[in-house]
């Protein structure tokens, strides 16, 4: 992986990586009154972990979404300065290249999720 350089892609995470970590739970429905009991059975593993994983900024995956980082206001009107949370986490250095693009090729923001690029906004 680390042949290609992680400014090629947006993908950034290839050199000195070793594994991606997916954390997630599930429970039965039976077992749905009490879901904080799994989520913090899963805050509990993502903090021991934090130890043996990157940080400065603790990089993520971005097709493994973790909505706890942050998301785009429920109107999708986000700025890059909060889209930067989760962006920086997701696409590192590559990150400031992507908003351009983002602003170029889509300047209206139809092409948007809850974690989405946004575009520069026109002064």
């Amino acid at each position: 992986m680390a042949e290609i350089p992680a400014s090629s892609i947006p993908y950034p995470h290839r050199a000195g990586n070793m594994y991606h970590v997916f954390y997630t739970a599930y429970w039965q429905q039976d077992e749905a009154q009490n879901p904080a009991r799994y989520i913090n059975w899963l805050n509990r593993a993502y903090n021991y972990m934090t130890p043996y994983v990157s940080n400065n900024p603790r990089a993520a995956y971005m097709n493994y979404r973790d909505l706890d980082i942050g998301v785009n206001n429920d109107n999708g009107k986000i700025t890059v300065a909060q889209a930067r949370t989760w962006g920086v986490r997701y696409f590192a250095n590559n990150f400031d290249r992507l908003v351009r693009v983002k602003t170029n090729v889509d300047p209206l923001n139809f092409f948007r999720n809850q974690q989405s690029i946004p575009p520069l906004h026109k002064k």
